[in-house]
């Protein structure tokens, strides 16, 4: 059994993990849907909310609102637009040929 002080940081791991070229495809893929899904679970808790009552302020189902937390999903342009307008948030899609980054600003 390995001590404590032997045990490997996240960002250790993460780094070890995105060494595998599937990982990396893969994180780089749901990389959007899940800065979303940290920004739709901030959001709800800043404001005591519910994924049922964030769901019936933006016209949405309870379902619905659990994909998007999951970050399973990517989510249109149109529903990054929904958030923004329904919420008062400032989202930006950063795109480079390396990367797709969803920014709060």
């Amino acid at each position: 059994m390995s001590k404590l002080s032997e045990s490997k940081t996240g960002d250790q791991l993460r780094a070890e993990d995105l060494k595998d070229p599937e990982v990396a495809a893969e994180l780089a893929r749901t990389a959007v849907a899940n800065q979303l899904a940290i920004l739709v679970i901030q959001y709800r808790v800043e404001h005591g909310l519910t994924q049922t009552a964030l769901a019936r302020q933006l016209g949405m189902r309870q379902p619905a609102i659990a994909r998007l937390e999951a970050g399973d999903h990517e989510p249109s342009v149109a529903m990054l637009a929904r958030l923004a307008k329904k919420l008062g948030l400032a989202l930006r899609l950063d795109l480079t040929p390396d990367s797709v980054e969803l920014v709060s600003a």
